[in-house]
């Protein structure tokens, strides 16, 4: 019996992530899950150095400011809740101190920049067209920061207007780095703020914009993490306890199923290799002392010496 439908998918022919590669991760906090794994198997990787970016306006923003090498100023920021914060940023990086924040924005923005140069994917998970512009800048923001919504107008992003934005995002991206691979995928997280009609209605707008720009012959790709939420793993047991967001079996599932498109046969041999010296780091001995447990870690720091040879990026 099968008792699955499955969604179609084969390994990428051309320009897929290896250990050589360096991936840029932006947009929303599933990207924060997929990046997790990045980072856990010891890719070269830059997560969201804005943070969670919902929508695709943020993003653009985040691209052409770091394109241009924006140097951010106290007319940037901001003093509310005992904090200082930045429109064009998630509330993580909001700070007690103007100067600190002002300080991680320029740096930050300078780590996208030179990440950009020389990235060969990114990755961009988009989780709404929902956006809020400030009404008395005229202008969307990445974040609200809890000032008070009547500050705000909501408004949904057109499908026309998606497309736009992401067209953008991808030009500029490209008018550094030609060679870089796009990859575009849907959070599969529902925003039942909105509305759960207004969430599909949301969702909807994004899928169709998104497919206005895919062309391999251009390397922009897209990979289904929202499909396969919805239909593979169509069940409330796949679920954190909101029963919204992907639990830990789902994102381990997707992120299973990402590898097998993106990942190269060499790099899962890596992977395989640096899960293990992983799992062994992180396991604690009932006899630290004991020459079973000294042996042990003897073989997992040949293991680290011989990748480490191979790839002098990685650290344990």
């Amino acid at each position: 019996m099968n008792l699955q439908t499955k969604i179609p998918l084969q390994p990428q022919q051309y320009n897929q992530i290896d250990y050589t590669s360096k991936v840029l991760l932006l947009g929303s906090c599933f990207s924060e899950h997929i990046g997790e794994k990045f980072t856990y198997f010891k890719f070269q990787n830059l997560l969201n150095p804005f943070g969670i970016l919902f929508h695709p306006l943020a993003i653009e923003t985040l691209i052409i400011n770091a394109i241009n090498e924006k140097t951010y100023t106290k007319d940037d920021v901001f003093f509310h809740n005992e904090q200082w914060h930045c429109f064009d940023t998630h509330s993580r990086l909001s700070n007690a101190s103007k100067e600190q924040l002002l300080q991680n924005l320029n740096n930050s923005i300078k780590t996208t920049h030179q990440f950009l140069k020389q990235a060969s994917h990114v990755i961009i998970t988009l989780g709404t067209t929902w956006a809020y512009r400030f009404i008395e800048t005229d202008t969307h923001v990445a974040n609200c920061h809890k000032i008070p919504q009547k500050q705000f107008l909501k408004t949904l992003l057109s499908v026309e207007e998606t497309a736009a934005s992401l067209q953008a995002t991808e030009s500029l991206i490209k008018s550094i780095n030609p060679n870089v691979s796009m990859v575009f995928t849907v959070s599969p997280v529902r925003h039942v703020k909105d509305g759960f009609v207004e969430n599909m209605q949301s969702k909807s707008h994004l899928i169709a914009a998104i497919h206005q720009l895919v062309d391999p012959r251009h390397q922009n790709y897209y990979f289904p993490s929202y499909e396969i939420m919805m239909d593979e793993l169509r069940d409330y047991r796949f679920y954190n306890e909101d029963m919204l967001h992907p639990n830990t079996t789902a994102i381990n599932y997707i992120w299973e199923r990402f590898q097998s498109v993106w990942f190269s046969s060499e790099a899962q041999v890596v992977m395989n290799d640096v899960d293990e010296i992983q799992k062994g780091l992180a396991h604690r001995p009932f006899n630290p002392k004991s020459d079973a447990h000294q042996a042990f870690l003897q073989q997992l720091k040949n293991k680290e010496t011989l990748i480490k040879s191979k790839f002098p990026h990685i650290l344990f």
